[in-house]
């Protein structure tokens, strides 16, 4: 929900319902709205657009949409919103409009051509801007990979990983058509890096080291505000730092803490049950811990927003007896989450028994952590001589 200045919100809290248990799985319903009907607010127009967008695809008519007629809808939805907003001053509502299409033709693939040229060079970047950072997400990723598979010469593995060398790496982007400006190019290599720093074919230290160096070069102070978080981030999660602690809601209903695991190695992922590659892990997790058990506590921490799709998740998979917890209490004020910067629905660590970060971030069960697993714990072998006991 929006909030703008010179309007009045109301928010109704509901009185709580003897019947109900509070505590697992009932919900209390609290209605956030507009006060009054102004069709101007900002929220009404969001609403207004996103009726005239599920009427293009909402898909009643059960057709495929092909890329071809995608396009042709998204063309369409903007001549309709042009006209059905020409009056709306407010600017942020007029790039939600935008940038939400733009969305739509970059969830196809519409070329970069169209894409960049379209809505990104030669305009102002709206860092807090959510749909248009989202756009800019989407047109970016992979787009360091992607340039240098197609240049000869230098490779993107040898630029950051053997010389370590913003100058290097911004030099090399110059090149791009779309990437002359400096402010636009810095911006990418920034969102790249991120990217960057949790593939295995890169080393973190060289894209930190690349992080620190466009911060001290960079005269753009959202820039620099971004490469710090980013540093933050690196240097308090790296391998070999400490972990941070947490607590979390257990499936019984109680606190449960990190610390109650001292001394013994874990193995810590995130999910949710919203993101599918995340719960195809979950059976690979309980073969680790079955095979691993006794010598590694296996620790996965749900991140749905609703405490009731993680309770349902639990009763529909009651092999899965391991430390199954949930991300959110009303008495916790900094989660696992927070504490571990997630930014997405998954993600993987490995403690080791003085509660160091052996790995961070770690590989997935279906990744080869078990070959890691297998190289710590593996059975020593007794020394034995033939005809000797």
């Amino acid at each position: 929900m929006y909030v703008q200045p010179d309007f009045v919100y109301g928010i109704t809290i509901p009185e709580l319902e003897k019947d109900f248990d509070y505590k697992n799985d009932a919900e209390l319903p609290i209605d956030i709205g507009i006060i009054g009907n102004d069709s101007t607010e900002l929220n009404v127009l969001t609403f207004d657009f996103q009726k005239q967008f599920n009427k293009l695809f909402d898909g009643k008519d059960g057709r495929f949409l092909s890329r071809p007629m995608i396009f042709k809808r998204a063309d369409t939805l903007k001549k309709i919103s042009y006209t059905r907003y020409q009056t709306i001053k407010n600017p942020y509502f007029l790039n939600y409009v935008e940038y939400s299409i733009a969305s739509i033709n970059a969830s196809v693939s519409r070329g970069e051509n169209y894409l960049i040229n379209g809505y990104i060079s030669n305009k102002p970047i709206q860092y807090d801007h959510y749909e248009y950072m989202q756009f800019f997400n989407a047109c970016f990723k992979g787009y360091l990979n992607t340039y240098a598979s197609s240049q000869k010469g230098q490779t993107l593995y040898n630029i950051i990983n053997v010389k370590g060398d913003y100058n290097v790496l911004s030099d090399f982007l110059k090149n791009d058509k779309f990437l002359k400006a400096d402010t636009l190019r810095e911006l990418v290599i920034l969102k790249n890096l991120w990217d960057l720093y949790f593939n295995a074919d890169f080393v973190p230290e060289a894209i930190a080291q690349i992080t620190s160096q466009l911060h001290q070069k960079t005269k753009v102070k959202q820039h620099k505000k971004i490469a710090i978080a980013m540093l933050a981030y690196f240097n308090k999660m790296q391998t070999g730092s400490a972990a941070p602690g947490f607590t979390a809601r257990t499936k019984e209903g109680t606190i449960g803490t990190l610390n109650s695991f001292k001394g013994r190695w874990v193995y810590l992922n995130f999910f949710s049950t919203a993101n599918v590659e995340s719960l195809r892990e979950m059976p690979k997790i309980d073969a680790l811990r079955k095979k691993f058990g006794d010598k590694v506590v296996f620790v996965s921490i749900c991140l749905d927003d609703s405490l009731k799709s993680y309770t349902n998740y639990l009763k529909t998979n009651p092999k899965f007896n391991w430390s199954i917890w949930y991300n959110y209490d009303k008495s916790i004020t900094k989660t696992a989450k927070d504490n571990y910067f997630v930014t997405g629905t998954e993600a993987y660590f490995f403690i080791n028994n003085t509660g160091y970060l052996a790995q961070s971030p770690a590989l997935a069960p279906s990744k080869g952590i078990e070959y890691k697993l297998n190289y710590i714990f593996k059975p020593t072998r007794r020394n034995t001589k033939t005809g000797i006991r």
